[in-house]
């Protein structure tokens, strides 16, 4: 079989992806009617769909990668393991939250600054993969595609902006759904993704040839100014 064949095909995955988190949020809410679910929804969807569309064109190698979930750092795969439940409660959490008992309740306006964070982080987000073309979904070398370090765009500000755009896009997530409960979930895995952020500074130090170079002009890891 031709192996570009046996690759799942990336829209596939992101409808069932995408059906999934529309039954995390509208099952627990109880209702399809909720405002705040459907603009996440398309919000989201327009995202990743124009994400797909412009990587299968300009760059299908990093496609390729951000489809990969096997990881070959054993540590990676247990934050991988202990991270899937909080992930699944950050999309259950606001339905039963903001919609079916609203312990929250908050007022709209909320949600509007959530659904700028939202927009504000994937902007970021595309910004960092049209400079770094190794934006592997899992930590790993890719020495097979000549692996090196990208000091350009984002990467002149901060080491992992990649990481920074998602942990704006969680805690947007949980403002534009109008849940303060599901910043419980949000929370724990923030503490994962730093955690993922030293572990893999580190074995970027060790690994990458020029990366030690690299921090001595960029200082910070995640936040810009503090860290």
């Amino acid at each position: 079989m031709n192996e570009k064949n046996s690759e799942p095909n990336p829209y596939v995955k992101f409808i069932f992806m995408y059906i999934f988190i529309a039954l995390a949020l509208f099952l627990p809410a109880g209702t399809i009617f909720w405002l705040q679910g459907w603009i996440y929804l398309i919000v989201m969807i327009t995202f990743s769909t124009s994400f797909i569309t412009y990587l299968t064109k300009k760059d299908p190698e990093l496609l390729k990668a951000r489809a990969k979930i096997k990881t070959t750092e054993r540590w990676d795969k247990k934050l991988s393991i202990i991270g899937t439940p909080f992930f699944i409660l950050l999309y259950i959490i606001p339905g039963f939250d903001a919609v079916r008992f609203k312990w929250s309740n908050l007022p709209f306006y909320i949600s509007i600054i959530g659904y700028i964070g939202m927009i504000i982080a994937i902007i970021i987000f595309l910004l960092v993969s049209r400079e770094n073309t190794y934006l592997s979904r899992v930590v790993e070398i890719q020495e097979e595609r000549g692996h090196k370090v990208i000091t350009t765009g984002p990467y002149r500000i901060i080491r992992h902006p990649m990481y920074f755009s998602v942990i704006i896009l969680y805690i947007s997530h949980c403002l534009a759904l109008g849940s303060v409960f599901g910043l419980i979930p949000c929370g724990i895995i923030i503490i994962m993704i730093i955690f993922r952020t030293i572990r893999e500074d580190k074995m970027l130090h060790e690994q990458l040839e020029g990366y030690k170079e690299y921090t001595q002009k960029t200082r910070y890891k995640l936040i810009p100014g503090i860290w």
